[in-house]
């Protein structure tokens, strides 16, 4: 069994940071891929970024690309998600997802196997 867990979600102002982590506990000797997903009330869950292992490879939604940086330790099976310049756009809940196959495409959140219960990300104008 794989346990999910996000912390580091909260409320600030347009312009401002906030920096989210996410632990995985369990059967962690598999896993190749971790991403971030968020969801807009009224919206459908979207990709954010994702880190392979597997030569450190970061991809990004262009939405976001320059203002958030993901990074990781595959040995302790961590993920942190930096968010500068945030805009109201930014809100909704942020999710950790694992991906315990070795293929998939980075960004679809079908081809995660594993998620965590969400952090909520509440930008203000």
């Amino acid at each position: 069994q794989v346990i999910v867990e996000e912390s580091g979600g909260g409320l600030v102002q347009a312009g401002g940071s906030l920096r989210l982590s996410c632990a995985v506990f369990g059967r962690t000797y598999s896993t190749f891929v971790m991403g971030w997903f968020r969801q807009a009330p009224g919206r459908e869950r979207e990709f954010v970024a994702g880190i392979r292992w597997k030569g450190d490879v970061t991809t990004y939604a262009d939405s976001v690309k320059g203002r958030f940086t993901i990074s990781g330790n595959n040995n302790e099976n961590t993920m942190s998600l930096q968010m500068n310049s945030l805009s109201p756009e930014d809100t909704g809940v942020y999710y950790c997802a694992v991906r315990t196959q070795p293929y998939g495409l980075v960004y679809s959140s079908r081809d995660y196997d594993y998620w965590g219960q969400g952090t909520q990300v509440t930008v203000s104008s």
